[in-house]
């Protein structure tokens, strides 16, 4: 048994520029170097795909398939990820792919196998693999829609609530399932109800999941010392607005009501007019009593990185192990002060965390700490620290 969740070995087959890798490491943090478009971050990608969602890019499952120059744009080839955990509850080997036999009938699925098992959905990858990122893309997200913020939080729910995200993707369903009945003018009354029970029942279970993990990060949150700032968290919505007010049973009424009543504008319209998939993240940099839209980008920066420390502490409580942090180019921006203290408090946490850069000076304060490795060319070279 062991105290943290980590990679213990990893391969990849035709997964984006890795023809094929094999990699054997320990526990400890890794560090991948090396110039723009060697494969740092392909490989962050095909960690994060060890984890339920659709990746640190969301990318169709077709475009991860690795492109041969001179090739077809149309040949798409079976690409996996294949990983060997151990984690506080045992070991285990994890794959995830896209399925070669959808693939030969002209369908792209992604395929889930656990210790050998096929798995139906995603949910099972949660219940042994958590993953919270980090990436370059994710600069605006406090200056982007929602739609952006609430994956995030999602994502972090996911760390302590596992089954998260099949309620996530139920709800999604029912409201697709929905919108093209009243687009087309089919279906019932009792056949759009039935479906509208369905968002009732998924989407309060969504929004509770998420005020609850918000309570939970603002506690962790206090726990913040140093030079990140602490974040201030809030959920905005119809829907919290009635979970705060009223009780859960009455809440069910007032989300039925609205989408009975509501049918005819989201005819026209599309979406629903309330549930989960309206709801905002809200971020503020406590000290300074600013909303994080408003901070500067190096503000911003921190306080991402400050609620993705409190989620990790979080979880490292809760089930014992934190997720994988997956840091893309994120210590770049981060002065010496920052950087020394984000390092010291990922070992202090004993998590895996695999971070990459141009720049390998500015990983010294890891140096006898963490597992370095060159990237060039998707090929990676151990290399020894002092």
């Amino acid at each position: 048994m062991t105290n943290r969740l980590a990679v213990s070995r990893i391969q990849l087959g035709d997964f984006r520029c890795y023809e094929s890798l094999r990699l054997s490491l320990d526990g400890a943090p890794v560090v991948l170097t090396g110039p723009n478009g060697a494969g740092k971050t392909n490989l962050l990608e095909a960690l994060s795909l060890l984890s339920p969602g659709s990746g640190l890019r969301r990318a169709k499952l077709g475009e991860i398939s690795r492109r041969v120059p001179g090739e077809d744009e149309g040949n798409v080839r079976a690409w996996a990820v294949s990983a060997h955990l151990t984690t506080p509850d045992g070991e285990y080997q994890v794959g995830s792919g896209l399925d070669p036999a959808a693939l030969a009938q002209g369908r792209e699925k992604r395929a889930v196998r656990i210790d050998g098992e096929s798995q139906r959905g995603q949910a099972s990858l949660g219940r042994v693999c958590a993953a919270v990122w980090l990436t370059p893309q994710m600069d605006r997200l406090f200056l982007d829609g929602p739609s952006a913020r609430r994956r995030f939080l999602d994502r972090l729910v996911y760390g302590l609530d596992p089954e998260h995200n099949s309620r996530v993707a139920a709800y999604e369903h029912s409201l697709r399932s929905r919108a093209k009945l009243l687009k087309e003018g089919k279906g019932d009354d009792r056949w759009l109800a039935s479906i509208e029970d369905s968002m009732v029942r998924h989407g309060i279970a969504v929004a509770v999941a998420r005020a609850e993990l918000l309570a939970k990060l603002g506690r962790a949150g206090t726990m913040v010392v140093g030079p990140f700032p602490a974040a201030r968290l809030a959920l905005a919505g119809d829907l919290e607005n009635w979970l705060e007010q009223l009780p859960a049973i009455e809440v069910e009424d007032r989300m039925r009501a609205a989408l009975r009543d509501g049918r005819s504008r989201d005819a026209t319209y599309g979406g629903a007019s309330v549930g989960p998939q309206r709801s905002d993240l809200l971020v503020w940099h406590d000290a300074k009593n600013q909303s994080a839209d408003q901070c500067s980008t190096g503000e911003q920066k921190a306080l991402l990185l400050s609620m993705i420390m409190a989620n990790t502490r979080l979880q490292s409580k809760a089930r014992g192990a934190g997720p994988l942090l997956l840091l893309d180019e994120v210590v770049a921006h981060l002065d010496a002060e920052r950087r020394r203290y984000l390092f010291d408090e990922i070992v202090a946490l004993g998590v895996q965390a695999w971070m990459t850069g141009t720049d390998r000076a500015l990983f010294e304060g890891l140096d006898g700490r963490a597992q370095f490795f060159r990237v060039e060319d998707a090929t990676l070279t151990a290399e020894t620290t002092p």
